[in-house]
């Protein structure tokens, strides 16, 4: 049986996320369920793409994603089943899916069509769970719903390039738990542009001309440690993701500060690369 991962914003203190896993249990016993995230911010699409977008491809293939974030059944909101990269995800046509498909062609979409036959006002628990169940069957995606061609995108997702090719504008598309700030610029987009060139990297009132691969490398280790640069020390880098983070060196928001609080970055702020 292949393996169900959830991602959801309901947090650990209600009972939705075990009643999600009682009604998958209820209906494949010998399914594995792996939580991801029940901490995303409340309706925070971005946050979920960006999650899922890096936790997917450590799962083998096969494995069903339920993302169970601003999953409201509406006329603007519908539901869908994507068949991408040798995955399968089962959630809202609000814009989540778009970051994994900037990158990866889907195989298959599908608009569910299973909710006259399902009672719901808990769209995750009712139709989520059957669609992924049908899947973990080995069902086709054509049963559980009509084939469709658009997802819905994400504004701002992705990063403009001016007409000279020497800036790049960014936004801020995620902050993680230590406060660090991840932008919507990526590595090879930032080298197709930079050329090698060298480059300021402007955050409000925060510059940056160097991007690292580690954040100790940002600490000069040949300094005894008292002569070390280390407490506040702001660093920009390329995350695991291979995505243009900025941070301060052994961050912590709840006492030295972090870069979200230390720069005054929140969610879609701008950040420039400027090339010479």
């Amino acid at each position: 049986m292949p393996i169900v991962t959830l991602t959801t914003d309901f947090g650990e203190k209600d009972h939705y996320v075990g009643a999600v896993k009682g009604a998958i249990y209820s209906e494949l016993e010998s399914l594995r369920i792996v939580d991801i995230s029940h901490s995303i911010s409340p309706f925070h699409i971005t946050e979920a793409a960006y999650i899922i977008q890096n936790a997917y491809r450590s799962f083998p293939k096969g494995t069903i994603h339920i993302i169970g974030i601003d999953s409201e059944l509406n006329a603007e909101n519908k539901h869908i089943a994507v068949a991408l990269d040798g995955h399968f995800f089962v959630c809202a046509n609000n814009g989540i899916i778009s970051l994994l498909a900037s990158e990866i062609k889907p195989e298959k979409i599908v608009e569910i069509n299973i909710h006259d036959r399902v009672e719901s006002n808990f769209p995750v628990l009712d139709v989520f769970v059957k669609v992924a169940c049908h899947i973990a069957r080995g069902g086709t995606l054509e049963v559980i719903g009509k084939l469709i061609d658009d997802l819905k995108e994400l504004k701002g997702i992705r990063p403009v390039v001016n007409p000279e090719a020497n800036q790049i504008l960014g936004t801020v598309i995620y902050i993680d738990n230590y406060g660090n700030v991840i932008t919507n610029i990526t590595k090879s987009l930032f080298e197709k542009i930079g050329m090698g060139r060298d480059f300021k990297i402007s955050a409000r009132t925060a510059t940056f001309s160097n991007v690292h691969k580690n954040y100790s490398d940002a600490i000069n280790f040949d300094l005894p440690p008292e002569k070390r640069e280390e407490d506040g020390k702001k660093l920009a880098l390329w995350n695991s993701s291979n995505y243009l983070e900025l941070a301060i060196y052994k961050s912590n928001p709840k006492t030295v500060g972090s870069a979200s609080t230390l720069f005054g970055l929140e969610y879609w702020d701008t950040i420039t690369v400027n090339f010479e």
